[in-house]
């Protein structure tokens, strides 16, 4: 298992994904969005696994609600990758498997 965390540093999803990672000894890599973003090869992995481009993007955040009304999806790409805090998170990777939020019941199918 090679698990990615992608996440932002005050995100409580993203350190509740981390401590439930921790308490089963699986081990992980923890990738700041803020401090380090994502490569477009890392994206295009995730929206593969994740199905719809939506899914990866939080519209509680106001600048990404505006995204809403995007309707070229390459517009959408290259904004949430100009700006990766676009991002819902935590978005947890496990090779081509992919999961954005909380989601410990698909993880469990995982171990």
């Amino acid at each position: 298992m090679n698990i990615q965390i992608f996440g932002k540093s005050k995100c409580f999803d993203t350190q509740k994904a981390m401590r439930y990672f921790k308490e089963r000894n699986i081990r992980f890599q923890s990738i700041d969005l803020k401090r380090y973003g994502m490569s477009k090869g890392e994206f295009n992995s995730i929206k593969a696994a994740v199905g719809d481009i939506n899914e990866l993007i939080d519209y509680k955040i106001e600048e990404a609600a505006l995204l809403k009304y995007l309707a070229q999806e390459s517009a959408k790409e290259e904004k949430l990758l100009e700006n990766s805090l676009l991002f819902k998170t935590p978005i947890v990777r496990n090779g081509r498997l992919a999961t954005v939020g909380y989601k410990p019941e698909i993880w469990k199918t995982w171990e």
